[in-house]
């Protein structure tokens, strides 16, 4: 999934977040670290514990995206997300494994547990509200000028 999501994308990662809301996460689509790169789904539960999830629309998606390796110094745990027909043998074993659609989806191997250090989670978590606020901010108060997020 990238800035520009494809329709399918969409609907994967709203499957996923339906999955990390039923798993006590919050999640947002889109959230910009700090290195300037953008994951598809993050979600934060009560704990503080941080999932990234990588959507791939397919295997063209999955082949042309290697910045997904920059993500797991950001978590605890690093999913990729696929529907049913994703060819799942072209995505590394070591890593967790969702399938979903846009009603849902099923962890179908468990994420590594990446045990994220106190600073940077804590840099993580600030950010995460903060956009989650930016955005709450600007759907409630609709204007022409969008708000500058980070």
């Amino acid at each position: 999934m990238s800035d520009t999501r494809s329709d399918k994308g969409t609907r994967l990662a709203r499957g996923v977040q339906k999955l990390l809301h039923d798993m006590g996460y919050d999640s947002l689509m889109e959230v910009k670290l700090r290195i300037r790169r953008r994951v598809d789904v993050m979600g934060i539960n009560e704990k503080g514990r941080i999932i990234i999830v990588e959507v791939k629309s397919g295997p063209a998606d999955y082949r042309v995206d290697e910045k997904w390796s920059e993500y797991l110094q950001f978590c605890d745990e690093f999913y990729f997300a696929v529907d049913m027909d994703f060819p799942t043998e072209l995505l590394p074993e070591s890593h967790g494994l969702i399938i979903a659609d846009g009603f849902g989806g099923a962890i179908a191997r468990p994420s590594a547990d990446f045990n994220l250090n106190v600073a940077r989670r804590r840099n993580v978590t600030l950010r995460f509200a903060r956009i989650a606020a930016r955005r709450l901010l600007e759907a409630e108060n609709p204007i022409k000028e969008k708000f500058n997020v980070f």
